[in-house]
C-alpha cells in the first residue's frame, strides 16, 4: 500500500480527497501547513506528496523547495492557480507534476499512479 502525504489547509478539500484516496487503499498522512509538510516528509518518508501551493505558515512553493533539499519523493502540486506560467513555477520549485483545482479525481489518480510507477523503476 502506497503512502501519500496530503498537504491541504482547506478542510473541505482535505476531507474529500482523504476519503477518496483511502477508498483507493492509499495510506494517508495529513499536513495543514507548509512547515508540517516539511516535518512529515522528513519523518514519514511518504511514497508521494500532494502539495497545495497556497498554505499558511510556509507556502507550498517554499515547502517544496525545502523538501527537495533532502528528498526525491514525487510531489504533485495542487493549486487553483491555472494562469500561464503557474505550472512552470510549480515545476521550478521542485514539483514533478501539477493538478488544478477543482480536482479532477480520475486525472489525479492517473498522475499519482504514473509517478509511483516511475519512482519504483
Amino acid at each position: 500500500m502506497a503512502s501519500i502525504l496530503l498537504v491541504e489547509d482547506n478542510e473541505m478539500n482535505r476531507d474529500m480527497l482523504s476519503r477518496r484516496l483511502q477508498r483507493k487503499k492509499f495510506e494517508l498522512v495529513i499536513a495543514v501547513n507548509g512547515q508540517q509538510a516539511i516535518d512529515l516528509a522528513n519523518s514519514q518518508k511518504p511514497d508521494i506528496i500532494l502539495m497545495d501551493m497556497e498554505l499558511p505558515i510556509k507556502d507550498g512553493w517554499s515547502a517544496t523547495r525545502e523538501i527537495r533539499e533532502n528528498c526525491t519523493t514525487p510531489i504533485i502540486a495542487l493549486t487553483a492557480h491555472a494562469l500561464p506560467g503557474d505550472r512552470e513555477k510549480s515545476i521550478a520549485a521542485g514539483c514533478n507534476d501539477y493538478a488544478t483545482k477543482p480536482i479532477d479525481f480520475n486525472r489525479l489518480l492517473s498522475l499519482i499512479n504514473k509517478h509511483l510507477d516511475l519512482a519504483q523503476r
